[in-house]
């Protein structure tokens, strides 16, 4: 099996009917038809909502052996707020998250060995969340010790001034990877690379996000690529060759905010890192075409 998986974050966009699933297919086979083209998908819907066993049985059993389900931790374990700012007062801790948390691992559980790493994406902690990122490393060093060791895990921070030693040795201690983030506000793990090595796990974790706002300014589709993001993906490309070289397991995921069309954008990386990924069959469909890639780097003025 290759060790590189490709996917995009979320397979429900309706944008993509015509785009990238046939016409006329119920939404109820989206995950089935998805993994016809990719072998991973990053369920977004347990950020707001805890999984409960209907739901993980029901996605495991419409995919095949050899696909992984990622998927994030809920809200009220990473979050723990009311409104749009996070309560640092709450955050990991076990009185508060303990029965959220053994409802998610509960029902992650259910996918057997279709489960893909399970990832606890921040917020951006400002002051009245925590003061410094010292009590917010103790805490979520507690809480990684805590956790099964069924699962892999990965770590998104959105602090950039926190991604420091500390907090890579803590994951690194841990065996969790830190999630590798394409988000305009932070840091490209290029640069990173250059002060620590971002790599802490036996598993490399990529989340190309890109800038929402720039993205929702042009479409509300994402049923087409409305960014020419061909220099970035380069860039990935070039960072994560050697990772791939090494045989390092590497799981993918583009959202449509990157450049307009998720499906297109993971594509893209896969070609650029010398996998071609299958093309959707859509003959028995009344369907468009699949939206154009990125323009290739010599056609680029």
């Amino acid at each position: 099996m290759d060790p590189v998986h490709f996917g995009t974050s979320s397979w429900s966009e309706k944008g993509w009917v015509g785009s990238f699933y046939p016409r006329g297919l119920a939404p109820r086979d989206f995950l089935s038809y998805y993994a016809t083209q990719f072998d991973t998908v990053e369920a977004d819907v347990t950020y707001y909502r805890v999984p409960d066993l209907r739901m993980t049985r029901g996605w495991r059993d419409k995919v095949p052996e050899g696909f992984r389900i990622a998927a994030k931790f809920p809200r009220s374990i990473v979050h723990c707020g009311e409104g749009a700012q996070p309560d640092g007062s709450r955050v990991l801790l076990e009185p508060v998250v303990a029965e959220d948390l053994d409802h998610f691992l509960t029902a992650m559980g259910e996918l057997g060995a279709k489960c893909g790493p399970l990832v606890l994406q921040f917020p951006y902690f400002n002051r009245r969340a925590f003061d410094e990122p010292g009590p917010f490393l103790e805490r979520l060093d507690g809480f990684l010790g805590r956790l099964p060791g069924d699962f892999r895990y990965g770590v998104e921070i959105r602090n950039k001034s926190w991604i420091e030693a500390p907090l890579v040795e803590l994951l690194r201690r841990h065996g969790a990877a830190l999630v590798l983030v394409d988000l305009p506000y932070m840091p490209h793990p290029v640069s990173i690379a250059k002060r620590i090595d971002p790599f802490t796990a036996d598993f490399t974790y990529v989340r190309l996000i890109g800038d929402r706002k720039a993205t929702d300014a042009l479409t509300t589709s994402f049923d087409e690529i409305v960014l020419e993001r061909g220099a970035s993906l380069a860039k990935w490309a070039e960072f994560l060759n050697p990772v791939v070289a090494r045989g390092t397991q590497t799981f993918a995921y583009a959202n449509n905010h990157f450049a307009g069309h998720g499906p297109a954008t993971i594509r893209e990386l896969a070609r650029l890192l010398g996998r071609e990924l299958a093309a959707p069959d859509h003959s028995s469909h009344d369907s468009d075409q699949e939206p154009p890639l990125f323009r290739r780097s010599e056609e680029k003025a």
